[in-house]
């Protein structure tokens, strides 16, 4: 079980997927709107997933994941919009995002989002120590 939060600007979405999360085994430890003064309480819970709706992707909004991604660095960050188009995943990655969450939410696609990004991810890692140890190994 993950620990995570939501940060979003309309409680009925922050509701709505912390049920989805909760009924997919996660424990959802913290949420509120995406104010800075919010941020500083939610980072003290140090958890796992971090799913923020930004709002627009102007500089307001990447900087809120810029600091996400600062105060949190082995958190994974899912961005959560209505809206997502390849220039904006393509920004939003240059600034710590791991994954994405589609509004309005599918349970199944939720949950099957954080799966997958989550095997993305400790694939790439253990990858990344095969070739490290590979190297090591080599060298003696």
């Amino acid at each position: 079980m993950l620990k995570a939060i939501i940060l979003d600007n309309q409680a009925v979405a922050r509701d709505l997927l912390t049920s989805v999360l909760n009924n997919g085994g996660h424990e959802v430890v913290g949420g509120s709107n995406t104010n800075v003064s919010n941020l500083a309480r939610m980072v003290k819970l140090q958890p796992q997933i971090v799913c923020v709706d930004i709002g627009e992707t102007n500089g307001d909004g990447l900087e809120l994941l810029d600091t996400l991604h600062k105060e949190l660095p082995k958190a994974l960050i899912f961005w959560v919009s209505a809206k997502i188009d390849a220039d904006t995943i393509q920004r939003v990655q240059q600034h710590g995002v791991s994954g994405f969450i589609v509004k309005p939410f599918n349970a199944t696609a939720v949950l099957t989002s954080i799966r997958n990004t989550i095997i993305r991810i400790a694939t790439k890692q253990r990858v990344n120590v095969n070739k490290t140890t590979g190297d090591e190994q080599a060298e003696e």
